[in-house]
C-alpha cells in the first residue's frame, strides 16, 4: 500500500470512520443553494465545463467541484454516471472529507494539500471500492488558502495516469483564471445580456464586439469563433468547430482553450457548451450584408463587402464558406436586378471587376449613347482575351 494511502487509512481508523460508508449533508436545500451560489468555486464552473465536459460527456465519469471542507458543490457528467454516483451518496450537498468517509481523492487532496489519485480498493469505505478518483486542491491565488477541490470520479479510466494530469492542468487554468480574470468572470456571469451584441469583422476600426455598451477588441481567432457561432445558432461540437477553424487540423484541446480565453474576456455566459453556442444574440456585419440584400440595398452590401477585413482575409474553412455565400448572394442580386447603379458598384469593386457577365449586363443597362457603354464593352473584350473566353 502506498504510504499516502496507508497514512489516510490510519487517520480514518483513529477517527472511527464507518467502513460501510456514510456521508453528511449539513444544510437544507435552500441554504445549500444560497451557499454554493456565493462560493468562489461556482464562478469557475463554466471554465471547468469548457475544458473537460466535451471529452467526458459520455465516458461514464463525473466531474465534481467541492468547497474547502469537501462539500460537493457541483457534479457534472452524463445522467447514467451521476445516477451510479448517487448510489454511493456522491451527490451535491454531501460532504466527502476524509474525516467523514475516510480515504477518497477529494477528501485526501484536502488533507494533504496536493493532487492525489485513489484507485479501487484504496478507498476506505467498501461501497466506494468499485470506483477510482483523481483530485487536486484549488488555491486562492492571493491568500494561498485552499478554497476547494476539482475531482474526477469513475471506473477504470480514472485509474489511468492521464486522469491525474488532466485534473492538475485544469486546476492550473482555474487558478490562473482567478488571478487574472476571476472577478470579471463572476460579475459578467451573473449579468443579463438581453441587449445583445454587435460583431464587426469588416470594419476599418478592427475586429471588435460591442457587448452591453462596452467595446472588446478581438483576436482574429476569437472573431472567427464568434462569427461561426453567430451563423450556426443551433451550435457546433468541438470537432465541428475545429474543422471550420482550420483545414490542417486544430485539436480539441486548442479549441477548448480558445473558448476559455474568449469566456474570460467577454464573460462566461457569452459562449455556452455542449454544443458550443452563443448565450447572447450577436448581430454581425455579415448578417447586416444579408439584410441589405434582402431589403434591396445591394449597393450598400457591395460597399460593406468591399471593406475586406477578416471576412475576406480569413483562411478558416467555415469563414471562407460564409464569404463565398455572401459574395454569391450579392452577385445574384446584382445580376437579377440589372440595375445600373448596382452593376456599376459591383464592377467597380474588387470582387466584380473581373466579372465579364456583369460588365456585359452593365453595357446593356447604360445603352450605346452613354460614354460608359464603350468602356464596359472594352472590359468584356479584355476579360475574354485574358481568360481565353473567346477561343
Amino acid at each position: 500500500m502506498r504510504s499516502v494511502v496507508r497514512d489516510s487509512w490510519m487517520r480514518s481508523l483513529r477517527r472511527g470512520v464507518d467502513p460501510a460508508g456514510s456521508t453528511v449533508a449539513d444544510m437544507t436545500s435552500a441554504d445549500f443553494d444560497t451557499y454554493r451560489a456565493a462560493h468562489p468555486m461556482t464562478a469557475m464552473r463554466p471554465l471547468v465545463r469548457s475544458l473537460m465536459l466535451d471529452d467526458i460527456g459520455g465516458a461514464g465519469v463525473v466531474v465534481a467541484l467541492t468547497d474547502e471542507v469537501g462539500r460537493l458543490l457541483w457534479l457534472e457528467g452524463d445522467r447514467a454516471a451521476r445516477d451510479r454516483a448517487a448510489a454511493i451518496d456522491f451527490v451535491e450537498g454531501a460532504i466527502w472529507s476524509e474525516e467523514t468517509v475516510g480515504t477518497n481523492a477529494p477528501g485526501l487532496a484536502l488533507a494533504v494539500d496536493r493532487g492525489v489519485q485513489i484507485v479501487g480498493s484504496e478507498h476506505f469505505a467498501e461501497p466506494v471500492q468499485e470506483w477510482s478518483c483523481a483530485a487536486a486542491p484549488v488555491h486562492d491565488p492571493v491568500t494561498g488558502h485552499v478554497i476547494g477541490v476539482l475531482d474526477i470520479t469513475g471506473g477504470r479510466q480514472v485509474a489511468a495516469p492521464f486522469a491525474m494530469s488532466t485534473v492538475r492542468s485544469v486546476v492550473a487554468a482555474i487558478e490562473m483564471q482567478m488571478r487574472y480574470g476571476g472577478v470579471d468572470l463572476g460579475q459578467i456571469a451573473g449579468s443579463d445580456h438581453t441587449s445583445g451584441a454587435r460583431l464587426s469583422v469588416t470594419d476599418v476600426a478592427g475586429l471588435q464586439v460591442v457587448l452591453d455598451g462596452r467595446t472588446h477588441r478581438l483576436s482574429p481567432r476569437h472573431a472567427e469563433i464568434l462569427l461561426l457561432l453567430a451563423h450556426h445558432p443551433h451550435g457546433l461540437g468541438t470537432e465541428e468547430l475545429a474543422a471550420k477553424l482550420s483545414d490542417t487540423g486544430v485539436d480539441a484541446v486548442t479549441v477548448r482553450a480558445e473558448i476559455s480565453r474568449l469566456r474570460r474576456d467577454l464573460g462566461a455566459e457569452v459562449v455556452l457548451s455542449r454544443p458550443y453556442r452563443l448565450g447572447v444574440h450577436i448581430d454581425s456585419d455579415v448578417h447586416r450584408m444579408t439584410e441589405r440584400v434582402r431589403d434591396g440595398d445591394v449597393v450598400g452590401a457591395i460597399d460593406e463587402l468591399g471593406r475586406g477585413g477578416l471576412l475576406a482575409q480569413s483562411h478558416a474553412p467555415g469563414v471562407v464558406e460564409l464569404f463565398e455565400e455572401i459574395t454569391a448572394d450579392i452577385r445574384s442580386a446584382v445580376m437579377r436586378g440589372h440595375e445600373r447603379r448596382a452593376l456599376q458598384a459591383w464592377t467597380d469593386s474588387v470582387h466584380g471587376r473581373d466579372d465579364a457577365a456583369a460588365w456585359q449586363a452593365l453595357a446593356s443597362a447604360i445603352g450605346p449613347s452613354d460614354p460608359g457603354h464603350a468602356q464596359a464593352l472594352g472590359r468584356v473584350a479584355l476579360l475574354d482575351r485574358r481568360f481565353g473566353l473567346d477561343s
